[in-house]
């Protein structure tokens, strides 16, 4: 499971170079607010070029955002080949939206030969209207988990977080969990935060994503990448924590108890290891 998510301007060639080398987990190729009105074909043009020469089996998830409406279906057409891992979907706000593109993702993956389904989404939910869609949108096709552009989400609410506080967006991001969670699909991708100098706080406001439920995060800079890993690596002692549990509870199942007390005293039962067996699986 990726950690991270590094945004990279389509139609900037000397960053789309070395993107694959920066660190991160995933790359996400960005032909939406990073790219002027007017360089929009040439970026998609770029970014197309530029997957097609990806060797497939590299180890980084290769995303690519799109725009919103039919310009969007046109990025999408345009950009898939074997490299692709997903759309991140800007300005996601209706379930409808998601189907126009997974039926221009089905034309493309049959005419290039690719498996059905290969290429997964990642709606943006940047609206009012588009949190409370969020449980509909998570179950759309495709969808692979959601997330949530938080500069214009708090535009649309007129909400004015305080600084290194965030507790404003609060039920916005456990709305995401939720809605991912009951559709059974991967958790919500944690927003960028803007200040990429600030890495106290980057560090800070990601271990709050985590206690959420979070496992990953959006960077919009490489400097952002080290701390985004740190938090949302499980330590070598939180693995052997969750090893130890998943051990003896699995060891006090086979010998018919299916209950056991942890080291301080607490009762563990399958509730309780689920966590852990999330931890050796490498969800964090």
């Amino acid at each position: 499971m990726a950690r991270s998510y590094l945004y990279v301007p389509a139609d900037r060639p000397a960053m789309l170079a070395r993107a694959l080398e920066r660190g991160a987990d995933a790359v996400i190729v960005d032909l939406e607010d990073a790219v002027a009105p007017g360089a929009k074909d040439a970026a998609r043009r770029a970014a197309a070029d530029w997957l097609a020469g990806i060797d497939p089996a590299q180890p980084v998830e290769v995303w690519v955002r799109v725009n919103p409406g039919a310009a969007g279906l046109v990025d999408a057409a345009a950009v898939v080949s074997p490299a692709l891992r997903g759309l991140c979907l800007a300005k996601c706000g209706h379930p409808d939206d998601v189907a126009a593109v997974d039926a221009v993702l089905g034309e493309r993956e049959a005419a290039l030969g690719l498996a059905p389904g290969r290429v997964v989404l990642s709606p943006l939910l940047e609206s009012a209207g588009a949190v409370l869609s969020a449980p509909a949108l998570a179950q759309a096709p495709r969808v692979a988990h959601l997330q949530a552009g938080e500069a214009d989400l708090r535009a649309d609410l007129g909400m004015d977080p305080a600084p290194g506080d965030e507790r404003e967006l609060l039920p916005v991001r456990v709305g995401l969990v939720l809605a991912c969670a009951a559709a059974r699909i991967g958790p919500p991708v944690g927003p960028v935060s803007t200040d990429y100098r600030d890495l106290g706080a980057l560090r800070r406001s990601s271990t709050a994503l985590r206690r959420l439920g979070y496992r990953s995060r959006a960077c919009i800079h490489p400097a952002q990448i080290p701390v985004v890993h740190e938090v949302f690596t499980p330590t070598v002692a939180e693995l052997a924590a969750a090893r130890d549990l998943v051990d003896r509870f699995d060891a006090a199942a086979r010998a018919g108890r299916p209950v056991i007390v942890d080291a301080d005293g607490r009762m563990v039962d399958e509730a309780v290891v689920r966590a852990a067996r999330r931890v050796l699986a490498g969800g964090g």
